[in-house]
């Protein structure tokens, strides 16, 4: 399976975001489940997910400070990478 994401340092922090499905986010099980699936492409790092709306208006699921520092930052400014999860 092939993904969009992220790993970014910012603040001598360095964290992962996932784009998923806008569904995932909904339901705290299913997103919980997501970040365990992922974690294992980025071992020992933070792993927050990211979904957009229609109008392409970003919603992030993760550590809290995390979140907030995303939900200062345009999606277009991340360094997103096409990722490989077998």
């Amino acid at each position: 399976m092939q993904f969009d994401g992220a790993v970014i340092r910012e603040q001598g922090v360095t964290f992962a975001v996932v784009v998923v499905k806008r569904h995932v986010l909904d339901h705290a099980p299913q997103a919980a489940d997501a970040v365990e699936n992922f974690s294992g492409v980025f071992p020992g790092l933070p792993l927050v997910l990211m979904a957009q709306d229609g109008s392409g208006r970003p919603t992030y699921y993760g550590r809290r400070d995390i979140v907030n520092f995303l939900s200062r930052v345009s999606p277009s400014r991340i360094p997103w990478r096409r990722y490989t999860l077998n």
